[in-house]
């Protein structure tokens, strides 16, 4: 039952191709990745995958190669040079066929992408996953110019490679489908770099506007130069991963991304794919709290609707009494650590509370899964959930309604009838 976790190890920096190349390397379908980029209605391009050396050890390299017409660059700093040191053990040279291209040179804004992406041959996940990367590069970029969503015009995230680069990572993840993910902290270097406008600090503007947005955790170290890139900072707040790796497990296997820049660094950013040796029982997690008496049920219930939409873990109300005996509401949210900003940003947003009480708690949970059964009534989905020798099944709540009405059973003797089913046919 334990599940298999992908880490992303972020040393070294990450960006764009850095990310493909590691999940290319850990077994991505290549077959399956230049079939989705031949499907983009967007041309200009091609790719080149091969193996380099990084610091002495063997790297995949994934790397765009524009037309000489089609570079733009302001990409120059982001991606700096295409040369890349290092012995050449193996090299494919792809070249997608294309579909009618928006044109080369203008600036494209976020609805001009979304259009590119929607209109290829992706996986759900794969399609919503790389339009969740530029709606948070966007994001990032109308905090920094000051600007809404809807007036930003891409250059540098709108140039054809890293189009390529996002929608690359979102089929390579999707293709290799792991059921959790860690991003260690990212480590940028210092100093300033060039762009079209002059120097700019390292952390480059929107990298620190994707960290405060999306409470990345970020290191600097004495390395001079940029390495974490605007789409790498975006690639790791889309994943919303976990903080934390398992006390134990056992490695898959090892992936390598190699950069395009040579630093007093690695040079490459680490993928693993792991598989706890036991599953974790024992977490921390916190539990805000407020007491609302001027709040109407309607902003209430919006309220906890955008809570659990964000990821907390729980959120209810407990009526209680107040000063004067007024009635009211008490809100208790559930939450993981490191959603608590999140989590509290929406409370003070929607409801009309001034403060929230926080405290840390040690969960213990049971190691669960979902199976899809199927009975003598129909499939049903059940909870099987273990703690040590012992296991339980819990049937789902839309599982039971529907065949305890197909069936014409009461909700409770259905849910018996599944249970002992399960108990009887089911093996794990």
């Amino acid at each position: 039952m334990s599940q298999t976790i992908l880490y992303l190890e972020c040393s070294s920096g990450i960006s764009g191709d850095m990310s493909v190349a590691a999940l290319l390397d850990l077994g991505a379908d290549r077959k399956v990745l230049t079939s989705a980029l031949a499907s983009l209605p967007l041309s200009g391009y091609s790719i080149e995958i091969k193996d380099v050396l990084k610091s002495g050890i063997r790297a995949c390299d994934f790397h765009v190669i524009l037309e000489k017409d089609n570079h733009d660059h302001d990409m120059q700093y982001l991606h700096g040079s295409s040369s890349i040191p290092g012995e050449h053990t193996h090299t494919e040279h792809t070249h997608p066929e294309h579909h009618h291209a928006h044109s080369h040179h203008d600036a494209r804004n976020l609805n001009d992408i979304i259009e590119i992406i929607q209109a290829g041959i992706l996986t759900d996940s794969a399609r919503e996953l790389a339009i969740r990367i530029f709606h948070i590069l966007a994001e990032a970029e109308a905090f920094v110019h000051g600007k809404s969503i809807e007036e930003v015009h891409f250059h540098e995230v709108g140039a054809v490679d890293s189009i390529v680069d996002i929608v690359a990572f979102a089929v390579c993840l999707d293709n290799l489908q792991p059921d959790r993910i860690v991003v260690s902290a990212l480590t940028d270097g210092t100093g300033q770099i060039r762009c079209q406008h002059g120097l700019i600090p390292v952390p480059v503007p929107a990298v620190t506007a994707i960290a405060s947005i999306h409470g990345l955790p970020l290191k600097i170290s004495a390395v001079e130069g940029e390495l974490v890139t605007p789409t790498g900072a975006a690639i790791a707040a889309a994943l919303m991963s976990d903080e934390k790796l398992p006390s134990e497990f056992r490695i898959l296997k090892t992936g390598f991304g190699a950069g395009k820049r040579d630093y007093a660094t690695a040079g490459f950013l680490r993928a693993m794919l792991l598989r706890p040796v036991k599953e974790e029982m024992h977490d921390t997690i916190l539990t805000l709290e407020t007491n609302i008496d001027d709040c109407t049920g309607e902003a209430l219930s919006f309220t906890m609707k955008q809570l659990l939409e964000a990821g907390a873990l729980d959120a209810f109300f407990v009526p209680i009494y107040m000063k004067k005996n007024r009635p009211a509401q008490l809100l208790k949210v559930i939450c993981k650590p490191e959603d608590r900003q999140k989590m509290e940003a929406i409370i003070f947003r929607n409801t009309t509370t001034i403060g929230i009480r926080i405290q840390e708690l040690q969960r213990t949970k049971l190691e669960r899964r979902i199976l899809a059964v199927e009975t003598p009534w129909g499939m049903a989905d059940v909870k099987c959930c273990a703690y040590g020798e012992d296991t339980y099944y819990y049937p789902e709540n839309d599982s039971v309604c529907q065949l305890a009405q197909l069936a014409g059973y009461g909700f409770s003797e259905m849910y018996s009838m599944i249970q002992a089913y399960v108990r009887q046919h089911v093996s794990v």
